[in-house]
């Protein structure tokens, strides 16, 4: 039987430090042993190297053994117990031969890991009762107002438990970078208190495995790893020891804390919604091991920090948004007019900076800007405007760092900082600026320097010296509490303007009410006076044809026939002048509508285009028709129209053919008709007219044929007679071979 240990010894290289595999090193930290059973036949598959030094009995007579064979039943009773627990973790306290151990037990792919420290108390007894601490815990909540102060009293209190030398509450940024938010040392030591550390002090593994394991511990930087053993008949070589308590810890992190000259440490992770918050990193300069017990205390202390987040977040929020909300609150209050005017003197409003905390505002409403405080030039706020409109999202952009996406406004310090809100899609927007914040990062020795290179390769860095960073062209960032009321202002302004424009439509709508009024009074003169008038030489025609015709022989009789002809039509324009004027004194057009029976109505309309048919040779041909709700005289109108467009666009080489027929109730689907109609067609062999202008025939003084007398009118008036019956027309037009027109009555219910 060949035994072999799984250390990887490959894994030291800074060149490639962030895919280092720092989860299988192979071996263990020596103040304890560790064990990894088959999960499912407690079989020993990997032991530690140094095994005898606590249980007497060397790791090749323990590998391959049943775990009743290498501890004591008492233990294996637990070991069991817990594989038929469905639990994922335990730690218990047992002794083994006449040493107490403090175990923990968690499953590792198909193993069991089993670590055991050994049971003893610090030479400085430490009392961790846990009503004491959550006496503690209630002072933190009633002494703190914020989670900085928070912070330090919590380092304060780890230190006293654990007795660290140095004790940090360690914060990361978007970006993994660090900041000691809080420090608790001892007072001989230098401060580290508000340094930052750049993301690769703690490379991306080592923050996953912060996340899966929550405490990690290094009793001392100098200790020897203890390489782990498995039979090399199993073909295994890597354990993975992401959630061990006594994992070793990787060479290059070993040579960081070399550099910075400690002895000891403990980190505690900070979680919150599931993401690394931070760290609480307690150092030590010498060796030191605590107690579990006081590890654990040390661990709620952090998980008190994680659970006060939120609440001291939204505490200091609650102060900045009380602030804002009363600033826009006020100004809700006010009495603004209706009018354009009063965005000028809102936005001039003092208070309206008080609403973001802001240093300037400018109101963008077309080719009007309305500024207050330190505000961009007038081109800069449209050229800022325009870029951030493509930016936003959902209408909404903010930046504490305005010339990073626009480098042209470096020289507009005035507005380092931007809150932009879009106000509709017209371009318009509202937006808030910050003056530069000229500001100095402290970090611990040069970010760019973290990884230094010297004669023997690559090395983690040695200087440690504070560096400091000049922040320029960066204003304070925005709070969300300080977007949220500024949304809030936004939402009152739309509101405001959209009110101003409906004001002004109203107002608009009033005079143009007023001026078709009158006009319509106007017309309704024209019309009284134009029809009365014309009565007047109707009549004298009337008289004076009936006059000639009532004398025997006093002209010829194809003369008569033609005076006979002029009084008839005389009588129709009398008939026709009559109707209209019936229509113009109407109340409503509605009180003309009657049931009109087409039969009737077109063989009238046939009679009297009789003359003009024969003159051109051409036959209209009138199907079975319905009874249609309408304007008689208007709905005659319409197929007048139609018939005489016929008759002066007919084809010259044939014979002109007109059919007005009855296609029935049918249900229409339109762009602006939606129902059920009494479809009529009407259809000519004419000349026609291209597709084109099917939609087009129908504007007022449209003509397609400039050879032709009209004044472009007749179809328009069809289409406005068809749509104050609520009705529809439309045109096919058919090149060379005639015209068809689809007229629609709508239905009445």
């Amino acid at each position: 039987m060949r035994f072999v240990d799984i250390v990887n010894r490959d894994i030291a290289n800074l060149e490639n430090c962030e895919q280092e595999p720092i989860h299988i090193p192979g071996s263990i930290q020596p103040h304890g042993f560790l064990l990894a059973l088959d999960r499912n036949t407690l079989i020993v598959k990997f032991c530690s190297g140094n095994i005898a030094e606590y249980t007497g009995t060397g790791y090749e007579q323990i590998l391959g053994k049943k775990c009743a064979e290498v501890l004591h039943a008492g233990i294996c009773e637990k070991i069991s117990q817990f594989v038929k627990s469905g639990e994922t973790a335990l730690r218990f306290r047992s002794k083994n031969e006449d040493t107490e151990y403090e175990f923990a037990l968690h499953y590792s792919g198909g193993y069991l890991i089993v670590e055991a420290e050994t049971h003893q108390l610090p030479e400085e007894q430490v009392d961790v009762d846990l009503f004491r601490l959550s006496k503690q815990f209630l002072g933190y909540m009633e002494d703190t107002h914020t989670l900085k102060d928070l912070c330090a009293m919590v380092a304060a209190g780890i230190r006293r438990i654990t007795g660290y030398d140095r004790v940090m509450v360690y914060r990361f940024d978007k970006d993994y970078n660090g900041e000691v938010f809080a420090e608790e040392k001892r007072d001989d030591l230098e401060s580290f208190y508000g340094l930052h550390y750049p993301h690769t002090d703690i490379p991306a593994q080592a923050r996953e495995l912060y996340i899966r394991n929550l405490l990690r511990i290094i009793v001392d930087i100098n200790y020897t790893p203890v390489p782990i053993y498995t039979i090399d008949e199993e073909g295994q070589t890597n354990l993975d020891l992401s959630l061990s308590i006594l994992r070793s810890v990787s060479p290059i992190h070993v040579q960081y804390l070399h550099n910075i000259g400690v002895g000891a440490t403990m980190t505690i992770s900070l979680m919150h919604k599931g993401k690394l918050w931070g760290l609480v990193a307690c150092h030590h300069y010498s060796p030191k091991h605590i107690h579990p017990d006081v590890q654990m205390a040390a661990r709620l202390q952090g998980h008190f920090i994680t659970s006060q987040i939120d609440v001291r977040q939204l505490n200091e929020e609650h102060i900045i948004s009380h602030k804002a909300t009363q600033a826009a609150e006020a100004i809700f209050a006010m009495k603004h007019e209706l009018k354009r005017t009063s965005l000028k003197s809102m936005v001039e409003l003092p208070l309206i900076l008080d609403i973001c905390n802001a240093t300037g505002v400018s109101l963008v409403l077309g080719n009007v800007v309305h500024s207050y405080g330190a505000t961009p030039s007038t081109d800069n706020i449209y050229l800022i405007n325009n870029e951030l409109s493509g930016l936003a999202t959902s209408g909404f952009y903010q930046t504490n760092f305005l010339s990073k996406e626009l480098p042209a406004l470096e020289n507009e310090p005035v507005a380092s900082g931007v809150m932009y809100y879009s106000l509709g899609d017209s371009g318009n927007s509202i937006m808030w600026y910050r003056k530069e914040t000229v500001s100095t990062v402290n970090w611990a020795g040069d970010p760019a320097k973290a990884i230094e290179k010297n004669k023997n390769g690559l090395s983690p860095r040695k200087s440690f010296e504070l560096w400091k960073q000049t922040l320029k062209l960066q204003s304070e960032p925005w709070k969300q509490a300080e977007m949220n009321s500024a949304q809030n202002f936004v939402n009152f302004l739309e509101k405001h303007i959209n009110s101003i424009l409906l004001s002004e439509e109203e107002a608009k709508q009033r005079e143009l009410a007023r001026i078709l009024k009158e006009t319509n009074a106007e017309l309704e003169n024209i019309n009284w006076i134009s029809t009365h008038d014309l009565q007047e030489p109707l009549r004298k025609i009337q008289i004076t044809a009936s006059h000639i015709l009532s004398k025997e022989g006093a002209a010829p009789e194809d003369v008569n026939q033609r005076v006979d002809k002029m009084r008839q039509s005389a009588e129709r324009m009398q008939k026709l002048l009559k109707d209209i004027l019936r229509y113009v004194n109407l109340n409503s057009s509605q009180e003309a509508f009657t049931t009109v029976d087409l039969n009737e109505l077109l063989e009238d309309l046939k009679i009297e285009v009789q003359e003009s048919l024969a003159e051109k040779s051409a036959v209209l041909e009138i199907g079975t028709l319905p009874e249609v709700y309408g304007i008689p005289f208007l709905i005659k109108q319409v197929f007048a129209n139609l018939t005489y467009n016929s008759l002066k666009f007919a084809h010259a080489d044939r014979q002109s053919e007109i059919t007005i027929t009855s296609r029935g109730i049918q249900d229409i689907t339109r762009d602006d008709h939606n129902g059920r109609y009494l479809v009529l067609e009407f259809t000519d062999n004419g000349i026609g007219f291209d597709p084109i202008y099917n939609e087009s025939i129908f504007r007022i003084f449209t003509r397609l044929e400039k050879d032709h007398a009209g004044s472009g009118i007749g179809l328009a008036l069809c289409r406005k007679i068809m749509q104050l019956h609520k009705g529809y027309i439309v045109a096919e037009g058919m090149p060379g071979s005639g015209v068809r027109f689809e007229i629609g009555f709508l239905v009445k219910e």
